[in-house]
């Protein structure tokens, strides 16, 4: 199995692996689709896990943005991430984990925030991010799925404010 960059040629893969792995409905495979198609679309950072020739796994991280008062501030968030229901439990989520926060942080990146599950992220250094002094209002989200991971030293000392998702993750 190899950890690389999608390519175009990946996507119609990509759009029924996210379909499978979230229970048979297409949100998130059409998320992935209208992020990239937005301007917070980072190539690089829209990874596949690749078996034998077949996309078992899938990590998007995008541009968002962390705002207070007049200042904004350019951050990553991650979503989806997707990995085939015949697949999981074998370590290709924690590869694709590893390697988009290496990638993201080799581009310059300083944090990347999500929603997600409070027992699988920690694992990867993802921590609450409202104890660091940033907010989410566009979704009601308890405080323990709100995470934020620090890829540059001190950049959470320098980054707070509320975080807004861009207009792709709204269909």
């Amino acid at each position: 199995m190899r950890i690389r960059t999608e390519t175009k040629s990946d996507y119609k893969q990509v759009f029924n692996l996210n379909y499978d792995a979230f229970g048979n409905r297409d949100d998130e495979a059409k998320l992935v689709e209208r992020i990239r198609f937005s301007n917070g679309f980072i190539a690089e950072l829209s990874l596949v896990a690749e078996d034998k020739g077949e996309i078992v796994g899938h990590l998007l991280l995008s541009k968002a943005k962390v705002i207070q008062e007049t200042n904004e501030k350019e951050v990553l968030v991650l979503a989806p991430i997707a990995v085939k229901p015949t697949a999981q439990n074998k370590g290709i989520g924690s590869k694709l984990m590893k390697e988009g926060l290496k990638k993201a942080k080799s581009l310059g990146y300083g944090i990347v925030l999500l929603i997600g599950h409070s027992t699988y992220y920690p694992k990867f250094g993802f921590q609450p991010a409202r104890n660091h002094g940033l907010e989410l209002t566009q979704f009601s989200v308890e405080d323990d799925v709100f995470m934020v991971y620090e890829l540059k030293k001190g950049e959470l000392k320098k980054t707070n404010g509320e975080l807004r998702y861009p207009p792709a993750f709204f269909s």
